[in-house]
């Protein structure tokens, strides 16, 4: 008799290998493990916000969620303020979809600190984020591009993953009327406009910024979507109500300290 036909059952012989899940099953599985996402989470290097172009709701977000990791950073590294400068490239389409940053509009420690740059071409703004990038004195680098344009394939995509990871520069790209298309992102966002809370001591005044959000696509977190609120001095997350995730989970609302202003001024 062989050798093979002498082992215990559940001993398993090089010619039957032990059952493995893989396949739909095994992503399923990994993505129960992940931990969800929640505000004052490490951010990855790269991450995109895709939003229409008439709200406005992009740059907002991507600029919540880029203070909020700066924040989550220096609460895990010394305790000194971060002066760097942020970089802002817009190309010439998304700056007549949203408008121009407004400096009074941002949160009062940015004002001084802005840098804008407004590109003529995609091509123009992917190289000045990309040189951007480069740069350790920049906090963050946040992006705005409209539509699918060809010279924004995987390609270019990789180069800024690569730029950001390299130097320590965090990128932003608000994805303006596009469609996702193959990305080297780490982090992938689908975010609209909500309508804002009452104001606390004049319902006529205007409300707190407010989003819906979804993230779609994760390397460290399961899908997931959110309303997000800020109220100038915390950013909330709090599962949306006709969520399906809702109904098989309790109640929460996460608070981490985070500021946020309006952003953005039509022109």
């Amino acid at each position: 008799m062989s050798r093979s036909h002498m082992l215990h059952p559940a001993v398993h012989s090089p010619e039957t290998p032990p059952l493995a899940v893989t396949g739909e099953g095994a992503a399923a599985l990994l993505r129960t493990r992940l931990p969800r996402w929640r505000p004052g989470l490490a951010a990855p290097a790269h991450s995109e916000v895709f939003a229409s172009g008439d709200q406005a709701s992009g740059a907002g977000l991507a600029l919540a969620l880029a203070r909020d990791a700066l924040k989550a950073a220096g609460r895990s590294g010394p305790a000194q303020e971060d002066r760097r400068q942020l970089l802002w490239v817009q190309d010439r389409a998304a700056v007549r979809l949203t408008g121009r940053p407004y400096r009074h509009g941002l949160p009062p420690e940015l004002r001084h600190r802005l840098i804008h740059v407004e590109a003529q071409t995609p091509e123009d703004a992917l190289f000045a984020l990309e040189e951007g990038l480069r740069c350790r004195d920049l906090a963050f680098v946040l992006g705005e591009i409209a539509g699918n344009p060809r010279a924004l394939d995987f390609t270019a995509s990789r180069r800024l993953s690569l730029a950001a990871e390299k130097h320590g520069v965090p990128l932003w790209l608000v994805r303006l009327e596009a469609q996702p298309e193959l990305s080297s992102a780490r982090m992938r966002w689908k975010v609209a406009a909500a309508p804002s809370a009452p104001a606390r001591w004049n319902a006529a005044a205007p409300g707190h910024p407010a989003w819906y959000a979804e993230l779609f696509r994760a390397r460290s977190h399961p899908h997931g979507e959110w309303s997000l609120s800020d109220d100038g001095n915390s950013l909330a997350a709090a599962r949306p109500h006709n969520s399906p995730e809702r109904a098989a989970a309790p109640d929460h609302v996460d608070l981490v300290r985070a500021v946020c202003g309006r952003s953005l001024a039509a022109l």
